[in-house]
This record gives structure tokens, C-alpha cells and sequence, in this order.
């Protein structure tokens, strides 16, 4: 993988969402720089997944400016995302990362040795030849890993890729992260689950409402939270 993050920082500033008059994303400006992995947290509806598309560039701004590396409207060439329910294709797991390896311009001669490896790293080298769309949940997010990995990306956008997962099958994804990250891969994570917050990350990005309520390195997060919106999500109290 490559190591210099052309990509980032990803500069937000103002950054506005609308649709039909409700803001999804209301004024937000985040630096996400090279680094330990970022992790989104906030309630359903608080515009995790939108921030996340946004970034990668398949949605565009109703206000404010986004920059990646210090270039608006840069080919997303270095960025990949997955999603939390990941589309297969209708062909072996092996035969999806090649896909995907085409995608992402890699030479035809190339194509199986590298699928191999990226398969190798999210563990389903054994499953190869099964159809994709035969794996558990748990290894068609890992499949859709190795695929957005195919792009050699400088930063990974993953929207809650455990979510519905068991225990064996999310510490299975934590791994990845955590091995993709010490790669140089900056990572950009969503999620539910503040015990996966406090393993994976180095700082936490809350968001409410499509407000930006913290950002903060994760480990003052949790000991001495900013808000009063930070502080009752951490103590499991709904916001509304």
C-alpha cells in the first residue's frame, strides 16, 4: 500500500446538506488528518453516513467547501468507502476482488496474485472460489473490504461495518482496521458501539442533529467529555 496520504487532510468548512429544507449537515468544518483511525459516533439520523459520502465525494455540498489535500473537486483516486450492507457480485469471492482490482486500473497480469494477498490479509483465502454472495455477513464485509482495499486507497471511509454482526465476526473486522491502519491507511469509521470507539480510536467525532458536538482525541472523550450532549451519550441517556 501506499504510504503518503495525497487525499488528506480532508478539510471540511461550513459544510451544509440539505434535503427538502432539513438540514442533514448543519455547518460543519473537521480537519481529518493523517493518523490513527477517526471514529464517528452519534444517533441514528445524526449525519454519520452523509459526512461519510460527502467526504468520499458522492455527495455533493449545499454549502460550504470541501478540500482533500488541499484540491476541491480531486478525483476520488485515493479514497474507497464500504458500506454497511455491501453489494456482491454474482461471482466467486476471489472473482470480486479481481473486479475490483480492474476498477482500480491494476495491470490484467497482476490481478490474481494481488487478489490472493488481498484476500490473504482479511482472512478468507480459504473461501476464495465460494460465491460471494454464499459468505456470512461477517465475510461479505470482509470481502468488501478486500475490494475497497484494491484501490490502494490513502484513506478508507467505513460506515458501520459491524453493525449486526456477533462478537467473532466484529473482532474479525476490529483486526483489519487495526492492521490497514498501522499500514499508513487512514481510516474514517462510523459506529454504534462506544466500546469499538474506545478500541479502535484515536480521536472521536460526535455528531447531533448534523452538528458537530466534539471532536476530540478519544481518550479525553471518554474521561472528561466537553458537552452535555457527549457526556449523556456516553452514559447510554437517548438524545432526542
Amino acid at each position: 500500500m501506499r504510504a503518503p496520504a495525497s487525499d488528506l487532510p480532508l478539510v471540511l468548512a461550513n459544510a451544509s446538506v440539505l434535503r427538502r429544507d432539513v438540514a442533514i449537515l448543519n455547518f460543519i468544518t473537521l480537519t481529518i488528518a493523517p493518523g490513527p483511525p477517526t471514529i464517528l459516533i452519534g444517533p441514528n439520523g445524526s449525519g454519520k453516513t452523509t459526512l461519510l459520502r460527502v467526504a468520499m465525494g458522492l455527495i455533493p455540498l449545499s454549502g460550504g467547501n470541501i478540500s482533500w489535500g488541499g484540491r476541491e473537486n480531486a478525483s476520488p483516486e485515493r479514497r474507497a468507502i464500504t458500506f454497511q450492507r455491501p453489494a456482491m457480485l454474482r461471482r466467486s469471492a476471489c472473482a470480486n476482488v479481481r473486479y475490483a482490482l480492474g476498477a482500480a486500473g491494476v495491470p490484467r497480469g497482476q490481478r490474481r496474485n494481488r487478489a490472493a494477498e488481498l484476500l490473504t490479509m482479511v482472512g478468507l483465502d480459504a473461501l476464495a472460489s465460494r460465491p460471494a454472495r454464499r459468505l456470512s455477513g461477517g465475510e461479505q464485509q470482509r470481502l468488501a473490504l478486500a475490494r475497497a482495499l484494491a484501490r490502494d486507497p490513502a484513506v478508507l471511509f467505513l460506515d458501520e461495518p459491524t453493525a449486526s454482526l456477533d462478537p467473532y465476526a466484529t473482532k474479525a473486522i476490529e483486526d483489519i482496521v487495526e492492521a490497514v491502519s498501522t499500514r499508513g491507511v487512514k481510516i474514517v469509521m462510523s459506529t454504534h458501539d462506544l466500546g469499538q470507539a474506545k478500541r479502535l480510536a484515536g480521536n472521536v467525532v460526535m455528531l447531533h442533529r448534523g452538528r458537530l458536538i466534539e471532536n476530540t482525541p478519544a481518550t479525553e472523550f471518554f474521561t472528561k467529555a466537553r458537552t452535555e450532549e457527549a457526556r449523556k451519550f456516553i452514559a447510554g441517556e437517548l438524545l432526542v
